[in-house]
């Protein structure tokens, strides 16, 4: 089994550094039956993840921020735009809990990081609310994954996605709580 294999903590680190500029697989696939297979290194196997994430998540933003126009094409031909253009409005509107959602969401953490440099948002608030919310996603993956085992495992991805669009409505609702009481 690939999971077990003596390197597949190095190829889960590349995938899910890639995944958060350019590759089109989320690092999920690997890290579920990663923490399957050896559950108590499932918090070690979320960390990497995210750690690995959050920087590839560094290079996408700096894409965005200093060479969009070349980009810009690849978005295209990849069929992106139109999440790509979604995820514009969102910035424009939300600011940094887009970020925050962003890790939850089903939506390619690509696009995100790509649009905060873009946006030209502050480097800083940016990796911080990456590495949080990576890490909260990854840590879910990876710990219901350990303890659900290959029984659960179709059932857990399903629940990620369904658990990250209601991270995403959670937060459009607080937001506009936060606006109609502001």
């Amino acid at each position: 089994m690939w999971s077990s294999h003596r390197f597949a903590g190095l190829w889960l680190t590349v995938v899910s550094f890639c995944e958060a500029i350019f590759f089109p697989i989320p690092p999920d696939v690997m890290l579920i039956p990663m923490s399957m297979s050896k559950p108590h290194l499932a918090t070690r196997y979320a960390i990497y993840t995210t750690l690995a994430s959050v920087l590839g998540g560094m290079i996408g933003y700096g894409i965005g921020f200093y060479a969009f126009e070349w980009v810009q094409q690849i978005i295209i031909n990849w069929g992106y735009q139109t999440q790509f253009d979604k995820t514009m409005i969102w910035f424009e509107q939300w600011g940094i809990l887009v970020v925050f959602l962003a890790g939850f969401s089903p939506i390619p953490y690509k696009i995100f990081t790509i649009c905060a440099g873009v946006m030209q948002m502050f480097f800083f608030p940016f990796v911080l609310t990456a590495t949080v919310s990576r890490f909260l996603r990854f840590y879910l993956v990876a710990k219901l994954s350990a303890w659900g085992g290959e029984k659960y495992a179709q059932k857990i991805r399903k629940s990620i996605e369904i658990i990250g669009w209601g991270v995403v409505f959670l937060g459009i609702i607080g937001y506009f709580l936060y606006q109609f009481f502001k």
